[in-house]
């Protein structure tokens, strides 16, 4: 079977929507070369291997996914460029937003793009690895988490995640109960649990992406305190957990900070990321808006996470 390999070089900022676009789509094998990725060996976690600096762009960051050679790829690029277009609606940065289709056979596809997702030590205690890598704990104390990417999400080592987890390493108290509002990969409905939570929901809008979640707790053996359901961030939801984690786009944060809110215990956490460095104010003030406190705002490269307390 012949494949299309569909480039798209932008920016940071866009990685998230348009890696989003291209998962509706349908297109596999999500790649993302981007040249901090070169030097991350000097961050204190993340363990990078063999990676080839012409992989990468000299600036801005190439978006690489595969889409099967069939006679409706010319209205499926179309139908991704409109879309990646439209993000501007929402005054996304999108760089050079230059577009490029090659063919690849499906040998060569299918195992390329492993090359990038290697084991990552992403916290003090969270190693990420993929599910193809044999990988050795370094010490007692370490945990793993086995993430098969599936048909588009990442491995778990994006700033946006990192910070995730390192949020809920440190705030995360053994008992709690935990709601993860686009789950995605189901990365940190997993790494909630492993670090002590008694039960997760799991929402996100996308069938796919409630699949790879259920996918992913069974991998790593968490599925029984992992409830996974789709939904549109917490519409018709009615909890009381002790953290609400969503790492998703500023933009859709600031939609669901009431019922963020409304969702949480008194003293409760909403632990957000995916957010740039120029919406950081408007995440912030939305919040405060929400009656939320803040407690911490954590950056890592371009990326924010911002801590919230429930108080009354």
């Amino acid at each position: 079977m012949k494949w299309s390999e569909i480039c798209i070089h932008t920016t940071n900022e866009a990685i998230e929507p348009i890696s989003n676009i291209l998962h509706e789509t349908g297109a596999s094998g999500l790649v993302i070369e981007e040249p901090m990725e070169l030097v991350k060996e000097d961050t204190p976690f993340a363990e990078i291997y063999e990676l080839d600096p012409n992989d990468f762009p000299d600036e801005g960051v190439r978006i690489k996914a595969y889409l099967p050679m069939n006679s409706f790829l010319g209205e499926t690029v179309e139908e991704i460029k409109q879309a990646i277009n439209n993000l501007l609606v929402y005054d996304i940065d999108l760089g050079q937003n230059h577009v490029t289709l090659s063919e690849v056979h499906e040998e060569e596809w299918a195992t390329a793009w492993k090359k990038y997702y290697k084991p990552a030590k992403i916290s003090k205690k969270i190693t990420i690895t993929p599910t193809w890598e044999e990988y050795t704990p370094v010490d007692s104390d370490e945990i793993i988490i086995e993430l098969d990417p599936g048909m588009a999400f990442g491995t778990g080592t994006h700033p946006t995640t990192v910070l995730s987890v390192q949020a809920l390493e440190a705030y995360l108290n053994k008992g709690d109960t935990v709601i993860d509002v686009g789950s995605g990969s189901g990365i940190l409905s997993i790494a909630s649990v492993l670090l002590g939570a008694s039960k997760v929901q799991a929402f996100d809008l996308d069938e796919i992406a409630i699949k790879s979640t259920k996918t992913n707790a069974k991998i790593n053996k968490v599925e029984n305190k992992i409830i996974a359901k789709q939904n549109n961030l917490l519409d018709q939801v009615d909890e009381k957990a002790n953290i609400i984690v969503s790492n998703i786009l500023a933009e859709i944060i600031v939609r669901f900070a009431d019922d963020a809110w409304k969702n949480l215990k008194d003293g409760g956490l909403f632990i957000t990321s995916g957010i740039i460095q120029g919406k950081k104010q408007l995440v912030h003030d939305r919040l405060k808006e929400a009656g939320f406190e803040i407690i911490a705002m954590n950056e890592m490269e371009d990326w924010i996470s911002v801590i919230a307390k429930k108080v009354l």
